[in-house]
């Protein structure tokens, strides 16, 4: 079965019809997103977004402090629930999907490891969770451990990692679900300034290697510049 002009459909091995988006609506669409935090006055966090991020591409939210760049971004994996507009994946609409279903990943700024699990029992935990079999899950991390440069650190415990290789820990984690869209908050700021720079680079080329659509919020000029292939700047909840 096919289809032309603003879609095509394709077969899918249970023989149910899947219609693949046309080319504006593939990838994160954005659309008029608020998110206002109670309080008196209540505090409007992001204000009208609009943002769209194409399949493959590596997006930097740049912005100061408090400009609204962190709750933007939990809103598009659903941690926070937006006020106003909407989220779309591939044409469907995601906003009120729970973060669980969205198919997002997501690398925090201190990684969030389990320091009682192993380099891959942390890496392999997402895959555990959803039911995948040993020997498969094996197999992923063993990839995911080749992808980030850890293939020898496999059963070495989480405390004996130095800030970076916990951080290319964090970020196969998120990677072994194969996540449609990954969400990393500030990933290198705890860091020293020196293995900042190259880690940058390192991680923007695994994101790369692996074809993860990818948005980087991050304060750091420099740091946007080598991660990204498109900066995106926020100022007072506003995208510039």
């Amino acid at each position: 079965m096919t289809r032309t002009a603003s879609g095509a459909a394709t077969a899918a091995p249970d023989g149910t019809e899947r219609t693949t988006p046309p080319a504006s609506q593939r990838g994160l669409v954005v659309a008029g997103l608020g998110v206002t935090y109670p309080g008196k006055p209540p505090v409007q966090a992001v204000d009208g977004v609009d943002l769209k991020v194409r399949p493959g591409e590596i997006v930097a939210l740049l912005g100061p402090s408090g400009c609204g760049k962190s709750s933007l971004l939990s809103a598009i994996v659903g941690v926070v629930e937006p006020s106003a507009g909407s989220i779309a994946w591939d044409g469907e609409d995601i906003t009120l999907t729970p973060v669980h279903k969205r198919g997002f990943g997501l690398v925090f700024q201190d990684g969030q490891l389990f320091p009682h699990r192993t380099v891959a029992g942390n890496i392999g935990f997402g895959l555990e969770m959803a039911g995948m079999g040993r020997d498969e899950r094996e197999e992923r991390i063993g990839a995911m451990l080749a992808l980030v440069g850890l293939e020898e650190y496999g059963a070495r415990a989480i405390t004996e990692l130095s800030g970076g290789q916990r951080q290319r820990v964090a970020l196969a984690r998120s990677l072994a679900p194969a996540p449609r869209l990954l969400a990393l908050d500030e990933p290198l700021s705890s860091l020293d300034a020196e293995l900042r720079a190259r880690l940058a680079v390192d991680v923007r080329e695994i994101l790369r290697s692996s074809g993860t659509t990818a948005i980087v919020v991050t304060h750091d000029p420099t740091e946007a510049h080598a991660m990204a292939s498109r900066i995106i700047r926020m100022r007072d909840g506003r995208l510039e």
